[in-house]
């Protein structure tokens, strides 16, 4: 995409803007960005470290960046621990809206006025974000308290303008900045769609709370609220409320009832993981309600994690290795995770591995986190430049904010002891009859189709080898700034060459005397040293700026 071809000028002016008054002028200042967007006057670079800058720079920029970098956030395998860490911390918290276009919304949504559905719907937010807000409201027909929550109006278009500016700079960094291309930006910004679209569809984030209601039901802590279907839309979502107060709000419980509640906490995660293959991605303190029965509650189910029956395995041999401090499994169950397995130094990544492995070993097992050890585990993939899946940086993050939500009120909590049973059911269940024989008919089933289609796929390929129809494709990959700067040498080196035609055409004419005359000289050949001394201007000015 041509920056040059972008309809929202003003936007992006405003973006180039934020960046440089962040201290990363330095950067764009290798993009195709026309002089007109940048700032007449580099601002002044705040003075604070440099991932708290980038972390306040994003929320500047608004919700779409800040939801980036909250999904930056979870690739511990792409960036380091503190900027992760940093990022964590983005807050999309922002003042409420006027109830009055809110309430054009839902009654656009519903087709009928407020009135008619509630007998009582606040006006004040209990909570306000980036993307939606949620009101109090009570049900006209039952009485019942219900939570509404509702899209921002116009939120879409905002979104997708800005994902399409981010997409732009994305694809120039990667292909400008050499030391950006291993973080794949333009890879993050279609994640980064994918999931922004989804969050606002509310339809898809009560399928969500179905599915986790379901996979909980017979879980007597964890508690889903029940969806209002005949009210919900793509733009509303309405649950049941919840009453209760978040988990940083509880140290007034008795030390037995918090360390049930953590305890529950950290087993409902780990069969979210590692048995249902569905979890809520970011469980933080803010999005757990403590009921007064003991009860908890997770909160915004619009990001989740999702597991195929194959992860699901590979990430049990992982665990059962870091429990049983097994680094040759860890090694081979982590490398499985990683997008492609050339390694040239294995042995020396298993090294490393053992190294953090026995710092973990003299630690109390009451001290030992799981979501921590695999945090640094997937970090040295990303020290060896081995990317993993986004589903598996996306459940460490998910254990590492599990672990830090569940100390937070027991600091004291052995999450082993809680892993160790889970896990070894898991085994269990794995290596059980009835299940291997399952594994085995899959296996028979798969081979029997391989066997059938085998021969007739090599039939083919030898045909179109017959017939001189077998074609190998080959693609290049990032010429693309190569060929621009080509296109640029050979635009200045003709206008050089046509400078010094013009110059040498212009001396001849000077010597003719030729009329008419100017200033006593030919007035072609004065305008040919005019028109040579302004393109050459222009020459040497491109150059210096390129340089």
């Amino acid at each position: 995409m041509d920056i040059h071809a972008i309809a929202h000028l003003g936007r992006f002016k405003d973006i180039v803007f934020i960046l440089f008054k962040y201290g990363y002028g330095d950067i764009l200042s290798r993009l195709d960005i026309p002089s007109r967007l940048r700032p007449y006057k580099t601002p002044e670079v705040p003075k604070m470290g440099t991932w708290e800058r980038l972390r306040r720079m994003l929320e500047d920029l608004g919700p779409t960046f800040v939801k980036f970098g909250q999904i930056l956030s979870l690739r511990s395998d792409l960036i380091p621990a503190p900027l992760a860490r940093e990022l964590s911390r983005l807050q999309n918290d922002v003042a409420a809206g006027p109830f009055a276009p809110i309430r054009r919304q839902l009654e656009a949504e519903w087709g009928v006025e407020l009135d008619e559905l509630f007998v009582d719907f606040a006006t004040t937010p209990l909570a306000a974000a980036s993307l939606a807000q949620v009101h109090k409201a009570t049900l006209r027909q039952t009485g019942e308290e219900v939570a509404v929550k509702v899209r921002r109006p116009d939120i879409e278009n905002t979104v997708q303008r800005d994902l399409y500016i981010l997409d732009v700079l994305a694809r120039q960094l990667h292909e400008h900045v050499e030391f950006l291309q291993f973080y794949d930006l333009p890879g993050l910004v279609r994640e980064l769609k994918r999931s922004l679209l989804r969050e606002l569809d509310f339809r898809r984030e009560a399928r969500h709370i179905r599915i986790a209601g379901a996979n909980l039901e017979h879980n007597q802590y964890a508690h889903i609220p029940a969806v209002r279907e005949n009210l919900t839309t793509s733009k509303v979502l309405v649950l049941d409320l919840v009453q209760g107060h978040l988990l940083s709000e509880v140290g007034t419980l008795p030390d037995k009832e918090r360390h049930q509640l953590a305890r529950q906490g950290i087993r409902v995660t780990l069969q979210q993981v590692l048995q249902d293959g569905f979890f809520h991605a970011d469980p933080h303190p803010g999005n757990i309600i403590v009921q007064r029965d003991g009860h908890f509650t997770l909160l915004d189910w619009g990001m989740v994690g999702r597991l195929t029956p194959l992860t699901r395995q590979r990430l049990l041999d992982m665990v059962r290795g870091v429990i049983t401090r097994d680094s040759s499994s860890i090694l081979e169950t982590l490398l499985l995770f990683a997008r492609h397995s050339e390694l040239e130094h294995k042995d020396a990544l298993e090294r490393e591995i053992l190294d953090i492995l026995d710092i973990y070993h003299s630690l109390p097992l009451g001290q030992i986190q799981i979501g921590q050890i695999l945090m640094e585990l997937t970090g040295l993939l990303r020290q060896h430049r081995i990317q993993i899946t986004t589903d598996l940086a996306m459940m460490v993050k998910a254990m590492v904010t599990a672990e830090g939500s569940a100390r937070l009120i027991c600091p004291d909590l052995n999450i082993i002891n809680e892993a160790r049973p889970i896990v070894e059911r898991l085994f269990r269940k794995r290596y059980s009859p009835g299940t291997l024989l399952r594994n085995l008919r899959r296996s028979m089933h798969d081979f029997g189709a391989m066997y059938k289609d085998l021969p007739r796929q090599t039939r083919n390929i030898l045909e179109k080898m017959e017939q001189g129809a077998f074609t190998i494709r080959f693609r290049h990959e990032n010429l693309s700034s190569l060929q621009q700067t080509l296109q640029a040498a050979t635009n200045r080196l003709t206008l050089g060459l046509l400078t010094a035609a013009m110059i040498i055409g212009s001396s001849m004419i000077v010597t003719t005397g030729v009329k008419p005359l100017l200033f006593g000289y030919p007035a072609l050949g004065i305008v040919g040293f005019i028109l040579s001394a302004l393109f050459g201007l222009w020459l040497i000015i491109d150059i210096i700026r390129r340089h």
